[in-house]
């Protein structure tokens, strides 16, 4: 979840949108190292590696997390190119998204120590959780067999669920609670990394071999238009559960 947005509002330099930031390029005086990286970022004539200047610790961080999901996404890939029955390039597709909540916490906590954080920082964040959260899980269940016309629409559905969840956090995470340290104190819906609990039962399928013609639940009205996993339903509700406004989770 994007936890620096938290951050860059106990800061000052949370805004709803893109526009509003590049509206008012001037945060408080008492933070200029947000301003000062964000003045790099607006600047027309800010020298070479300018963007890599502009990000801070937390940033590369994040980066490391979009990395995990777009190596996942590309192990789903390798395995369906390859045998189906050798399931090494599934593991590391799975295995890789642990790395990536670790590196989604991490980034949060390294904001909040050094008090410094960007705007382009909380688009990242969320960025990268779109891609080892949304994207990846999605592909691995492409690649174990959800795969008819109608499931890749559910998994589609699934995905927007998470890119919706985590655009609404943006705008209104100035708007929640916050405790002392300046963290938010619920989740509105639950948090995009709570699909790691679908990763860890595709696992499971996969231990079992209970994959492609043996997935859990079968086909329903096979060889028609309609043909589908019943199993996709679970990401389908998993997205429901994501962009809920009913559903508070407390931040730990």
């Amino acid at each position: 979840m994007s936890k620096r947005n938290s951050v860059a509002a106990a800061n000052g330099a949370a805004s709803s949108s893109r526009e509003t930031a590049v509206a008012s390029p001037s945060p408080p005086a008492s933070f200029p190292a947000v301003d000062n990286k964000q003045k790099l970022l607006l600047s027309s004539d800010s020298g070479h590696f300018s963007l890599i200047r502009a990000l801070h610790l937390a940033d590369y961080i994040t980066e490391l997390n979009g990395l995990c999901g777009i190596l996942s996404v590309f192990s789903s890939m390798r395995y369906c190119l390859g045998d189906p029955s050798s399931h090494g390039n599934l593991w590391t597709a799975l295995s890789l998204l642990p790395f990536a909540f670790f590196f989604d916490f991490l980034d949060g906590r390294v904001a909040r120590w050094r008090k410094k954080s960007s705007m382009m920082g909380q688009e990242l964040d969320s960025l990268a959780d779109l891609i080892s959260f949304g994207v990846a899980p999605a592909t691995i269940a492409f690649a174990i067999g959800i795969r008819t016309p109608l499931d890749h629409l559910c998994l589609g559905f699934f995905v927007l669920c998470g890119l919706t969840r985590l655009a609404r956090f943006n705008v209104t995470a100035t708007a929640i609670p916050k405790d002392a340290s300046g963290k938010v104190k619920y989740f509105e819906g639950t948090p995009i990394p709570t699909t790691l609990a679908l990763d860890a039962l595709m696992a499971l399928w996969i231990s079992r071999g209970q994959i492609h013609d043996s997935l859990p639940g079968g086909v329903w009205l096979a060889g028609s238009v309609l043909e589908v996993h019943p199993a996709v339903l679970l990401f389908m509700v998993h997205g429901c559960l994501m962009t809920s406004r009913t559903i508070r989770i407390p931040k730990p």
